[in-house]
């Protein structure tokens, strides 16, 4: 549901009605409303007429294609901002890559698994209502945002993830409303500074070399400087400026040892680290709950951890891994 309490509206493009029926079907139980086009001008002329908070679009239509249709949208400034979920047979490096370049917002490959439509579109609707509640400019750095959490098709919903289990964190912690808005958003915004950082550099499969380490490092401090403009993120700067810190003070950019560093960025640094190793990268697998809990302690034994707040976060995984095998029998996470 919206925030103003009615459901949310999605656009289901496709030119098979079967298809649409289909999507209809799987998201019935979620009570959106759902409305249908078969090709992208008349989804065009729905959009004119309804606002629309999440468009899905097949790959393949019988006049354009989905990426025609994001390109479109992306165009107009009363739908540039519409999240937009494109669905495909075969997906390639190719035609993820000219999906990005067109404004696509994520891709999913058919067969589609039930849970994961309804996942994904949860996931690309809370961002939106972050977005939505910020002014033009702030809209602009979170879409910015997401571009760089989209570039790497392995950490799929990597911003949301982080910005959820950063808040639980921070409420467990009973911090005030405000701190909780800038862990949200420092989820989104972290790593806004990697829009600068090449891909050679970002994908690279080996280690990286000094040279390589220096640009990547360097993320920390671009990002801070895209976001500094901004009076209303200025609770945010130090999350995105100090959350590869390190307890014993051997972290970037600024080597802060200890409580130096402030909390918001070592709550949010504990969370990054656990969906990243959870998560597969270009350059390794990824590793169940247990193994990341494992290889986490073994960092706090090393002191790069606070490792009072390190008992903290174990706890509220324990908490959130016993709900969701309640509720998603299939994610260990």
């Amino acid at each position: 549901m919206s925030s103003q309490g009615s459901p949310e509206t999605l656009l289901v493009v496709d030119s098979d009605p079967v298809g649409r029926q289909l999507f209809r079907g799987v998201l019935k139980v979620a009570r959106y409303r759902i409305l249908e086009a078969s090709d992208v001008l008349e989804a065009i002329a729905i959009l004119r007429d309804e606002k629309v908070d999440l468009v899905i679009t097949d790959l393949v239509l019988r006049d354009l294609s989905g990426l025609d249709l994001c390109r479109k949208l992306r165009a107009e400034n009363s739908t540039r901002l519409i999240p937009i979920l494109v669905v495909t047979s075969v997906q390639t490096i190719e035609s993820e890559i000219a999906g990005l370049e067109s404004g696509a917002s994520e891709f999913l490959v058919k067969p589609i698994s039930p849970m994961a439509l309804r996942s994904r579109i949860r996931a690309m609707l809370k961002t939106k209502h972050v977005i939505d509640s910020l002014d033009e400019a702030e809209s602009i750095l979170f879409a910015m945002a997401r571009i760089v959490d989209t570039r790497d098709s392995d950490t799929g919903d990597h911003c949301e993830r982080l910005a959820e289990l950063s808040v639980l964190i921070g409420a467990a912690l009973g911090l005030p409303a405000g701190d909780l808005t800038a862990l949200r958003q420092g989820g989104y915004l972290h790593d806004i500074g990697k829009v600068a950082t090449p891909d050679a550099i970002l994908f690279k499969p080996g280690p990286l070399n000094d040279e390589e380490w220096a640009i990547m490092r360097a993320h920390t401090t671009i990002g801070e400087s895209i976001c500094r403009p901004m009076r209303s993120l200025r609770p945010v700067l130090p999350i995105i400026r100090h959350h590869h810190e390190r307890w014993d003070g051997s972290g970037y950019p600024d080597g802060l040892r200890g409580e130096e560093i402030p909390l918001l960025a070592r709550i949010l640094q504990l969370a990054d680290i656990y969906d990243a190793i959870t998560s597969r990268r270009s350059y390794k697998a990824a590793f169940g709950p247990d193994e990341a809990l494992e290889m986490m302690r073994q960092e706090v034994d090393r002191g790069w951890r606070d490792p009072a707040l390190f008992e903290l976060f174990l706890s509220i995984i324990k908490q959130v891994r016993a709900e969701r095998r309640q509720t998603e029998p299939g994610d260990p996470r």
